[in-house]
């Protein structure tokens, strides 16, 4: 069963372990570059020299929702272990 042929997920599983891999949807690569877009742009905000703890709660925030998108719009997470073979 692949991820690609179902079109409703926007990251698919990692092979082995627990959570998600790249994405397998331009949705997902749209979530993913704005991501690491608003990364770059978050020492620009709050500088980590100057203010750490807004700077550090900005990155927990957006992880946040990296993690909330991945969680919505992802297979469903499980443990893996490189096959499917007996789930």
């Amino acid at each position: 069963m692949s991820v690609r042929s179902e079109g409703r997920y926007w990251f698919s599983a990692k092979r082995y372990g627990w959570g998600w891999g790249f994405p397998c949807a331009w949705q997902g690569w749209l979530v993913l570059a704005a991501f690491v877009g608003l990364l770059v742009v978050g020492p620009l905000l709050f500088p980590p020299r100057a203010v750490p703890a807004l700077f550090f709660g900005y990155v927990a925030v957006l992880a946040a929702l990296l993690f909330g998108v991945c969680w919505l719009k992802g297979e469903p997470p499980r443990w893996r272990w490189g096959n499917d073979e007996g789930a």
